[in-house]
């Protein structure tokens, strides 16, 4: 990434901690400015490029009842996944996605003859440890709520005998697509068969909306099993790309999320905000 991309990010990951500690109350421009060092009308410029909104705005979504909010406003129904095909292609605003998925046969085999590279990268969301094949992204968390070496972990016993090369550079345009959400991304599904289908129609929600994971489970054709749905969810290996983040309980609460709530509630702010701008 070029070297003003990671500052920007950086200084969003802080602004969006600083926001998030204050627990819903609306910190004043010149306040967030002054914590990041920065001119109030700098931060501003560099937050809406960024965000897409103004941080007064974005703060506003940030809020107790964020989740509530957003199945009232911003639900979506979903359609069969299987109809679309694990081949076919997505666009996300200006983003294109490209994905297929691991045969049965090779998923079983835990990653045996894959080699997968990784790096780590600065994100809006925190510092994120990226993972690839040679077919697209195949592991992507992040490592504010539990350290580096979890987060390694975490990724790279999903596929335990597959070779790891530390590598960034191999992986960096996808990773700089996913965050910019511009140019094209490639996705490579690394899971069993029933989980495929669950990220397969994550992929289905369009960003700035929410679903649930009952309603997930009747999108796959397994309506009683949301406990099962749930689980995929919380098994998918590249998040933000694959939006787990974007399944709510049915009750209105935020549900889990693998790499911290922190991170869910202001993947989802973000986008609602960004959505609401697009459309104004």
């Amino acid at each position: 990434m070029q070297e003003d991309s990671a500052y920007h990010y950086r200084t969003i990951a802080r602004a969006i901690d600083l926001i998030e500690a204050e627990g819903g109350r609306t910190m004043p421009l010149e306040d967030l400015a002054t914590r990041l060092s920065m001119s109030p009308a700098h931060f501003q410029r560099v937050f809406s490029r960024w965000v897409g909104v103004s941080p007064k705005r974005y703060q506003q979504y940030l809020t107790l009842d964020l989740a509530r909010r957003l199945l009232s406003e911003r639900f979506t129904l979903l359609d069969t996944a299987a109809e679309t095909g694990l081949s076919g292609t997505g666009r996300l605003h200006d983003l294109f996605l490209g994905w297929e998925a691991m045969s049965p046969g090779e998923y079983a085999r835990g990653g045996e003859g894959l080699v997968i590279r990784y790096g780590w990268f600065p994100t809006p969301f925190g510092e994120a440890l990226a993972m690839g094949t040679d077919r697209g992204l195949c592991g992507l968390g992040f490592a504010d709520d539990c350290g580096r070496e979890a987060a390694m972990a975490d990724l790279s016993g999903r596929w335990p005998k597959a070779r790891f090369l530390d590598d960034a550079d191999a992986i960096a345009p996808w990773v700089a697509a996913a965050f910019a959400g511009k140019g094209e991304a490639r996705l490579h599904m690394i899971g069993a068969p029933f989980q495929v289908k669950v990220w397969e129609a994550l992929l289905t929600i369009p960003s700035g909306q929410v679903t649930t994971y009952s309603e997930l489970a009747r999108a796959i054709g397994h309506p009683t099993a949301v406990r099962a749905v749930g689980t995929a969810v919380g098994r998918n290996p590249v998040s933000w790309l694959i939006p787990c983040h974007r399944a709510l309980r049915k009750s209105g609460g935020l549900g889990g999320y693998h790499w911290g709530l922190p991170v869910k509630r202001a993947m989802l702010a973000w986008e609602a905000a960004r959505a609401e701008a697009k459309s104004a």
